[in-house]
């Protein structure tokens, strides 16, 4: 006989030994779903990278490396270059507008070739043709050609735009709370190329000589190795492409037929990341550009030109990890503040430099390159965060081209200012500059 309990349906709170089982079974499905995911697409484990993110890292750590040398170059002597082969100050900002244009218009190229084929290929493109400009501008030292200096100096701006486009590339297969970190990474390793380029100055100005080439030339010789060799390491070794992995990985819309698209107007965070890398950008340019020129006025050799260079473009690079960890533990916002503050000390130091002292300048150059670091890591974790991978590398290629241009514009109007007040002015309306930022912070809630 059975027991009439037995004869009972299973009710909703008592589920029947095959809804059991078929829950179990969807489970296990999910989790083998969710496990194959992660293995095909880089998506990684809790509490680490992916393996993918970190060989795409090292790849990309390797690249700077060399390509901080050629990055270094035009800083370092574009401007004394130029104001030797045109014979004015007034234009010696000249190089530095004309490869910042350069910058903008590879910034574009760049980022649509990778959003249609990968980050590898525009990278890769990006880098030849930088190395291509360094050697035309040599051509063009030697045959004392002003029209062909000018049109190597804008090709050579590519490599400059490659250089940064990395950054996002590092961003890429990063979790949300660890972009700002993979940022830093990428940007950290530009750090040794970038410090030596400028201590390479009198070296390679030497061996120009011995080869019949104007001393100040030199440095491009070692930009187009440089950003050849970065070329290559990219075209070999980063597979898989970042950017396509993270595209695999990434949810559908319209139950599963197309990509997250692009909303039809971009998120705040997006805009203040723009806002925030335009402003430090033209501040940190246009104050670079006429300090070699400022300290060779006073007297000042290209050994001392040389380091204080090298002090700025590693405080560029070389506290990236700080500001890195700062941006993942307090957030884009307080970090960009922070850019804003370190901007206007940097003017105040620069600008009021006790008989235009070596060191007061070194001190100066480093606090902008620091409050630059700080604006470009808070502003790049925004960029990379809050945009889709779809659609990503377009938006992030245009907001670098208002970086490039608006560069230009401080590195063109920083000769006149010069030349029409002085040094100190131009490091005192940077700082001032800088603090407009803060109403645009202030407004702005982190997610």
């Amino acid at each position: 006989m059975t027991d009439p309990a037995e004869a009972r349906p299973a009710s909703a709170d008592q589920p029947s030994a095959a809804a059991t089982a078929a829950a179990g079974a969807a489970a296990t499905a999910t989790t083998a779903a969710t496990a194959s995911t992660a293995a095909t697409t880089g998506a990684p484990a809790p509490g680490r990278p992916a393996p993918e993110q970190r060989r795409v890292l090292t790849v990309l750590v390797l690249a700077q490396v060399l390509s901080g040398a050629g990055l270094a170059a035009g800083i370092t002597v574009g401007a004394l270059l130029a104001e030797d082969m045109l014979g004015t100050t007034s234009l010696a900002g000249l190089p530095s507008v004309l490869f910042t244009i350069g910058s903008a218009g590879a910034a574009v190229v760049v980022g649509r070739v990778s959003q249609r084929f990968g980050r590898r290929p525009g990278l890769v493109l990006g880098y030849a043709a930088g190395g291509v400009g360094a050697l035309g501008v040599l051509v063009a030292a030697v045959m004392t050609s002003v029209p062909l200096l000018f049109g190597a100096l804008l090709v050579y701006g590519a490599g400059t735009a490659t250089s940064l486009q990395a950054r996002y590339a590092g961003a890429d297969l990063a979790t949300p709370n660890r972009k700002a970190r993979a940022v830093s990474t990428v940007l950290v390793a530009t750090t040794l190329g970038a410090v030596a380029g400028p201590n390479l100055v009198t070296v390679t100005g030497t061996l120009a000589e011995q080869w019949g080439i104007p001393r100040l030339a030199g440095p491009f010789g070692l930009a187009a190795v440089a950003y050849g060799a970065a070329a290559l390491v990219l075209f070999v070794l980063l597979r898989p492409d970042p950017l396509l992995l993270s595209r695999a990985a990434e949810p559908v819309a319209d139950g599963g037929a197309a990509p997250v698209a692009l909303p039809a107007r971009l998120p705040s965070g997006v805009r203040l990341g723009a806002a925030v890398m335009v402003v430090t950008q033209v501040v940190m340019v246009a104050v670079m550009t006429m300090t070699p020129v400022h300290l060779q006025h006073l007297g000042h050799g290209t050994a001392a030109i040389g380091v204080v260079i090298a002090v700025h473009v590693a405080a560029m690079f070389l506290p990236s990890p700080l500001s890195g960890w700062l941006v993942d533990r307090f957030g884009a916002r307080l970090v960009a503040g922070l850019a804003a503050a370190t901007l206007l000390s940097a003017g105040l130091v620069s600008g009021l430099a006790p008989g235009g002292a070596v060191w007061a300048l070194a001190v100066g150059l480093g606090l902008l390159g620091f409050g630059w670091s700080l604006g470009l890591v808070s502003g790049t974790t925004l960029l990379s965060r809050d945009l889709p991978a779809h659609g990503r590398a377009r938006v992030q290629g245009n907001v670098d081209v208002l970086v490039a241009l608006a560069g230009a514009g401080g590195a063109g109007l920083s000769g006149v200012v010069v030349a029409g007040a002085s040094y100190t002015a131009l490091a005192l309306g940077g700082g001032i500059l800088a603090v407009g930022l803060l109403p645009f912070v202030l407004r702005h809630k982190d997610r």
